[in-house]
């Protein structure tokens, strides 16, 4: 038996802590690919979604309508982004008034200097890009290619046949195609 979102928010706020599991499986790529869209950075997506997760356990009773589970965890995880910015507005400030770390110093042994800023500006080049799209195109791209979500878990979180999301991804795709030939040099 397949049970609804509101089903698992009321056990959930019950107590029951393999409702909430289930909820998490059911948002969890989605939360990160929304994250990663605004951050960029995969380590911090997934730091995020953690603690945007654990949020929401501790305030699981604050819901009062479970059919708004989704909106109210997505402003929870939105919340959670502009704090961690807060935070590191902060230590770079005061870091900044402190002598230099020789840490910042140490070379990364690996790529080339080049090659790492040549790979670094192609994924902000088409970050942005997707960042762009409609917000019909972009989520299950997100979902489908960064966040490997396969077509059934993309169509039940989205609320799309597997026909409709096939055909967004096939627009979708051809818009970032369009867009990042007009965005190269």
């Amino acid at each position: 038996m397949n049970e609804s979102d509101e089903a698992l928010v009321l056990r959930s706020q019950q107590g029951d802590r393999s409702a909430f599991e289930e909820l998490v499986r059911r948002t969890a790529r989605v939360v990160f690919t929304r994250l990663y869209l605004e951050t960029g950075d995969v380590h911090k997506a997934e730091d995020l979604a953690q603690e945007a997760f654990l949020v929401a356990w501790r305030s699981i009773r604050q819901v009062t309508d479970p059919k708004g589970f989704r909106s109210w965890l997505f402003s929870i995880a939105h919340s959670a982004m502009v704090d961690a910015h807060r935070r590191e507005a902060r230590k770079k400030r005061s870091a900044s008034r402190e002598p230099g770390d020789a840490l910042h110093a140490v070379s990364d042994p690996g790529a080339a200097p080049d090659a790492q800023v040549q790979r670094e500006e192609s994924r902000q080049r088409v970050l942005s890009v997707l960042r762009s799209l409609p917000e019909e195109y972009r989520v299950p791209i997100m979902l489908r290619y960064l966040g490997g979500a396969d077509y059934d878990t993309i169509g039940q979180q989205l609320g799309l046949t597997n026909g409709s999301l096939r055909g967004l991804l096939n627009r979708g795709m051809a818009r970032l195609r369009a867009e990042l030939k007009g965005h190269e040099l």
